[in-house]
């Protein structure tokens, strides 16, 4: 692995690896342990997208491991002026150890990687969100104790997130039920991938039939950035789709709920499940920064 585009540039191995690291590093930081083992490192950090999460967890994870994080707004760079990204991942390469980048299209990402010559890491692009799922699946595994056979129900709007997830539930032996509105499907080509990887994963319009006996239910917004025009069109085909308790009912008795946040309370999910005894959604949300750690050590630790 030398670039994480996408969340299955990782086998399975390599997942196992980075969540027993996240582990490890989690546990240090609560006893106080200092663990700079990226002393001296740089990230350099492309934000084509505004973010709390990833901007936070990403900047006190070089903090903490010793390094150096670069804020670096889009619009501020010569990229927002016309310069390729060829040419600024080149140049980049010369400075820093390790370019993360969140951006509107994944083909930015894919350019990175192209013509870069450090480690390039996906902190959102419009296909998939990996570190999120890479959290997910440390945070599912804190709670469950494994990932293999459990069954994973996404609730609402098939975005980046619900791809990556598609992927991390069939590289990690996990049955995915998808539940979404005509028009909402998570991207075909991701699906067709998930399934010749020998994966189950299904798509179905009942939001009761994915979370029927389910392990896990997990949602997102209904109105991701760059989709405010479509507001109420969106709010309308995705009403049925919100994680509340008659959804829970039908679930596991012990089922988890996630959401990557910012969450819109009331509509993908209620308050009450929000903040409810079958959230693990901070948990969720601190586990970026312990993933996110790991991944920035196996990815930059030799560079």
């Amino acid at each position: 692995m030398s670039n994480l585009l996408s969340i299955s540039d990782l086998s399975l191995d390599e997942i196992i690896e980075l969540l027993d690291m996240a582990d490890e590093l989690k546990a240090k930081r609560a006893s106080g342990m200092v663990v700079e083992m990226l002393k001296n490192k740089s990230l350099a950090m492309i934000f084509e997208k505004s973010s709390t999460r990833t901007r936070i967890s990403f900047e006190v994870a070089m903090n903490e491991l010793g390094g150096h994080p670069l804020y670096l707004n889009y619009r501020d760079l010569q990229l927002g002026r016309g310069e390729t990204v060829g040419d600024t991942a080149q140049v980049m390469s010369r400075y820093v150890h390790g370019i993360m980048a969140r951006v509107n299209s994944h083909s930015t990402l894919e350019e990175l990687g192209e013509y870069a010559n450090v480690p390039v890491i996906n902190a959102l692009s419009d296909l998939e969100h990996p570190c999120q799922l890479l959290a997910d699946l440390m945070t599912i595994r804190e709670y469950k104790g494994r990932l293999e056979g459990l069954k994973f129900a996404w609730i609402g709007d098939g975005n980046n997130v619900c791809n990556s997830a598609i992927l991390a539930a069939v590289i990690t032996g996990m049955q995915m039920s998808v539940a979404c509105p005509e028009g909402y499907e998570p991207d075909k080509d991701i699906v067709e991938q998930a399934r010749e990887m020998g994966g189950s994963v299904e798509i179905v319009s009942d939001p009761k039939d994915a979370a029927g006996n389910a392990d896990i239910l997990y949602t997102d917004v209904w109105i991701s950035m760059g989709d405010e025009g479509e507001k109420e069109q969106r709010l309308h085909d995705l009403g049925p789709y919100q994680i509340n308790d008659a959804l829970l009912d039908v679930a596991k008795d012990d089922v988890m709920v996630l959401h990557c946040l910012p969450a819109h309370r009331g509509e993908e999910i209620t308050n009450e499940v929000l903040t409810g005894p079958h959230s693990a959604i901070l948990d969720e949300a601190e586990n970026r920064l312990h993933a996110q750690k790991a991944l920035l050590i196996k990815l930059m630790g030799s560079t």
